[in-house]
């Protein structure tokens, strides 16, 4: 079953938690932002119904309400920045602010992360650059859930790479995908309404193929984008070995298995190889590579060409963005559906804090 929760009330709903675990209301008002935008967006994995997470890991004090967030290593282009145990949900764009101003003086900015958390949708911080007429990339390690191609180890998260392409009359470019065949929220989507897995998502803990969308909790483990080597499982595996490295590895965060967990329940791996979860976060001013208008003219010709393609029958081809965008426009006018499940979480935190849902 489902609830529709007006996106306003969900909004306000969604600050006064964040307010009352000690975020400033600036910083409420990102995270909050962040989350929304999930929803609104189709991402129901990356939502509110993550809201609840965020709060158990403050309880164990996995994170910092209010973070002292500072660069501690650049270049004219470059950043290194740690997000002093913040949540990733306002440290991310944070870092994506310092891009963009290096991107502003030297046409390019990148930024690496340490000692962050869990930062939402990729998507999110990518697009910050579209307000400023520049190609937004966003990537972020995460919990090791996935198994590389022929391992029965779980070595790397999902792994996200968002990027997003300003355009003139179209509607922007924006391609957001984790590097494994399906996130793990979807998984806790399957698990709600206690159906199936398709074949290709999960692993047994001996690797072998299964359809339980519960097979993480015994021992199994996601699969690389692709789910197996025939089809090109191998590929899945490099990305989200790129992504681990660009976040972690250059910004000093954990990598690999020693990556911390979202859930609080799971102890911190032993013998960290740095701090935190890491992010990669980048900006290219479009007039670094040609003039802005007619580079977003031959991106909307672009677009306009992709949606004229010959499809099969009774198919329509897409653009990259264009599903997220239609569930934008629909939510914002009828509300954001909440699964019982995820109401219920959020009842407990409207208990916990004297939160009005």
């Amino acid at each position: 079953m489902e609830e529709i929760i007006p996106v306003e009330r969900l909004t306000k709903f969604t600050k006064n938690i964040f307010l009352s675990i000690g975020c400033s209301e600036s910083d409420a008002d990102l995270a909050t932002n962040v989350l929304i935008k999930a929803d609104l967006r189709g991402i129901d994995s990356h939502g509110v119904a993550r809201l609840i997470g965020y709060v158990r890991l403050w309880e164990t004090d996995r994170v910092n309400p209010k973070p002292e967030i500072k660069i501690v290593h650049e270049t004219p282009s470059t950043a290194v920045v740690d997000g002093d145990k913040g949540l990733g949900l306002v440290v991310a764009p944070k870092a994506m602010e310092i891009a963009m101003e290096k991107a502003d003086k030297v046409g390019t900015g990148w930024v690496s992360v340490k000692n962050s958390n869990h930062f939402g949708i990729a998507g999110y911080h990518a697009m910050m650059g579209l307000e400023r007429d520049m190609i937004g990339m966003a990537m972020t390690n995460a919990s090791p859930l996935v198994a590389p191609t022929f391992a029965t180890e779980r070595m790397l998260g999902t792994n996200p790479i968002a990027v997003s392409i300003p355009t003139k009359n179209q509607p922007p470019f924006v391609a957001d995908l984790a590097t494994t065949t399906a996130a793990n929220g979807k998984l806790e989507i399957l698990q709600r309404k206690d159906v199936e897995a398709p074949l290709g998502w999960v692993q047994k803990k001996d690797g072998s193929a299964s359809t339980n969308p519960n097979e993480l909790k015994d021992g199994g483990a996601l699969l690389p984008l692709g789910g197996d080597r025939e089809h090109g499982s191998h590929k899945g595996y490099a990305l989200g070995s790129i992504v681990d490295i660009f976040s972690a590895v250059f910004s000093g965060a954990n990598y690999g298995p020693w990556a911390p967990p979202f859930v609080s329940f799971l102890p911190l791996p032993e013998n960290p190889v740095g701090e935190g979860l890491g992010h990669f976060v980048g900006a290219m001013r479009i007039d670094a590579w040609r003039p802005a208008d007619e580079f977003k003219s031959h991106m909307d010709n672009w677009i306009s060409r992709f949606r004229e393609t010959k499809a099969i029958e009774g198919k329509k081809v897409l653009i990259p963005g264009d599903p997220e965008r239609e569930f934008e426009a629909k939510r914002i006018k009828e509300g954001i559906p909440l699964n019982s499940k995820v109401v219920a979480d959020l009842q407990e935190l409207a208990e916990k804090f004297g939160v009005k849902l």
